[in-house]
């Protein structure tokens, strides 16, 4: 069934647990909208969170999603909620509610999130931070990575059993029929949209100033060798990507989700990805 909002979509159903794989699956949530000074824009997005199932049995939650008490039933038949996970500063707004009714939850902050929930009388209590590599709670089973992107970086997570890397808003993925007009013509004007997928646009001149710290960051994303891809918004197809390819932006590459000719940032490129995994990182 499908639910229209001022011309958006949700993935229904919502609030209900969806396997991807072995032990990660998502959870697509309701509308949210967009404020900007405090006026909310008339410009609903919709939300996911991916939870994965740790072998402690402790459940780890990337972006929650609006509380919804017969959610956290479902996902208690999974396991503990353990680990409330906040992967940039524009995803913590429903950390707390999670918190609250898990309060052994350990609560993660991103970068900067704490003034900005702060800035916006959303209370949190984040217990710690995360860091660079993975703390010892998830270590063996997820590795992680801050992508670098300047006021939009954003920590990265990969699933190391389903060789699954979980993203924020890394990559923009939307599908236009979910959209309607003047939104559609905007979102192909940014190229983020299905089945092309494009970094954020916020991101893009900081990763030029920021090359050589992003080159580290592609190379150890590499490595990792993903074969699936979960992204927190606007594409049902996150649920198995089937090719992950690369981009470059003057030099520096990115992921991407194409399925089709690659695009770059600036123009369009006609090498198309021949792989279900990653490519070599370089030329």
């Amino acid at each position: 069934m499908m639910v229209c909002n001022m011309g958006a979509s949700l993935y229904e159903p919502i609030n209900v647990y969806k396997l991807a794989a072995p032990n990660i699956g998502i959870v697509d949530g309701p509308f949210e909208y967009l404020t900007v000074g405090g006026a909310k824009l008339p410009l609903p997005f919709t939300t996911r969170m991916t939870v994965v199932r740790l072998s402690s049995g402790d459940l780890f939650l990337h972006s929650p999603i609006k509380f919804d008490v017969r959610l956290a039933k479902e996902l208690l038949g999974l396991g503990a909620v353990r680990h409330l996970v906040s992967p940039n500063q524009f995803h913590y707004a429903h950390i707390g509610e999670w918190a609250k009714a898990f309060p052994n939850a350990v609560s993660w902050a991103s970068p900067r999130v704490r003034e900005r929930a702060r800035a916006r009388h959303v209370d949190i209590d984040f217990t710690r931070d995360l860091e660079a590599s993975p703390p010892e709670e998830w270590r063996r089973e997820i590795d992680q990575t801050l992508f670098p992107g300047g006021y939009f970086k954003e920590f990265i997570f990969f699933h190391k059993a389903s060789k699954t890397l979980i993203l924020a808003d890394t990559i923009i993925n939307i599908e236009l029929d979910k959209i309607t007009e003047p939104w559609r013509t905007a979102t192909k004007f940014s190229g983020m949209y299905h089945p092309y997928g494009r970094i954020f646009f916020g991101m893009r001149l900081p990763l030029l100033v920021q090359r050589q710290k992003a080159e580290a960051v592609i190379r150890k994303i590499y490595s990792w060798q993903p074969q699936r891809i979960l992204l927190s918004r606007h594409v049902e197809s996150g649920l198995s990507a089937r090719c992950l390819s690369s981009l470059r932006i003057d030099g520096v590459m990115v992921m991407d989700t194409c399925l089709t000719p690659r695009r770059s940032a600036f123009g369009t490129s006609r090498r198309f990805a021949a792989a279900p995994k990653l490519g070599r990182y370089g030329r």
